[in-house]
């Protein structure tokens, strides 16, 4: 019951942040600077923060179809490829020189710090450039060299436009060109195992628990295997993984686990002895 209610008051956290937090990340996108052909989901309309994360929450629940992506190295994959395992999608565009690049490189430490509690092969990672006529294989090779992220099951990975379109569309991202390059939501998408969007985390800069905890519920929340000690060890690690802020890192404390051991050891201590006499009563 404590877990839930630790779980609702971060997601309860989360969507109060949401809306300060998406509006920070269209105001620091003033830096941006423009590519030489700028991709756009809607070119006459301008930017409106609010409507962005409304349609950005509302793909939370739904399933991200089967599209086909081309890695740095020029070979094709599909979203598919990623299931059986939590996903972590970022959008970015190449050419940005100072928001994409500061929110990939706090995307990795959150990564680095949910792995070492989670295990590092518990979730992947996906960085998409979203501007198709310019983020082309070589250009996210090197975007990746440049933020010097050799992560083991991080890829990197372009598309066409149409493509993109129907991905962007899924995942709820809205985009448009703008003089300094492009307005939109500084936005992280938690997929399921399954293939579908779990959370949405939003800002260059997020509480770590936003992404961690999302991630922990979908690692340790549902055992891979049907065997009733997978099960049992995933909900105490579950429960027991805590967020320390002041290391802003996670660990591991069984001593809330034992603690509730021995709370219904002492209640159900009680209760024996208050039946007991209940029944002792009544013989009388």
């Amino acid at each position: 019951m404590r877990a839930k209610s630790f779980t609702l008051f971060l997601g309860l956290i989360g969507t109060w942040l949401a809306v300060p937090a998406a509006m920070a990340a269209l105001h620091e996108a003033s830096p941006h600077d423009a590519p030489s052909t700028a991709a756009t989901s809607n070119p006459s309309s301008r930017f409106d923060e609010k409507a962005a994360l409304t349609l950005s929450q509302g793909v939370i629940g739904k399933e991200v179809g089967n599209i086909t992506l081309t890695t740095v190295d020029g070979h094709q994959v599909h979203l598919s490829d990623f299931r059986g395992k939590p996903l972590v999608i970022s959008l970015v565009y190449t050419s940005c020189y100072h928001i994409c690049p500061t929110t990939t490189q706090y995307l990795a430490k959150v990564v680095r710090t949910a792995r070492d509690v989670l295990g590092p092969d518990s979730f992947r990672v996906l960085t998409i450039g979203f501007d198709t006529p310019n983020d082309t294989p070589e250009a996210m090779r090197r975007f990746a060299q440049d933020q010097n992220l050799n992560i083991p099951q991080w890829e990197f990975l372009s598309a066409d436009a149409r493509t993109m379109q129907g991905l962007t569309s899924q995942l709820g991202f809205v985009y448009f060109s703008a003089p300094h390059g492009f307005d939109h939501l500084i936005q992280a998408t938690v997929v399921d195992a399954q293939g579908k969007i779990y959370r949405q985390v939003y800002g260059m800069n997020f509480d770590t628990p936003l992404l961690v905890e999302p991630l922990k519920e979908l690692v340790f929340g549902a055992p891979t295997t049907p065997s009733l000690f997978s099960g049992l060890s995933n909900k105490i690690k579950l429960f027991c993984t805590v967020y320390d802020p002041s290391s802003d890192r996670y660990r591991f404390d069984y001593s809330i686990f034992m603690g509730i051991i021995i709370g219904l050891t002492s209640i159900g201590a009680v209760v024996f002895f208050l039946i007991r006499e209940w029944r002792r009563g009544r013989r009388r």
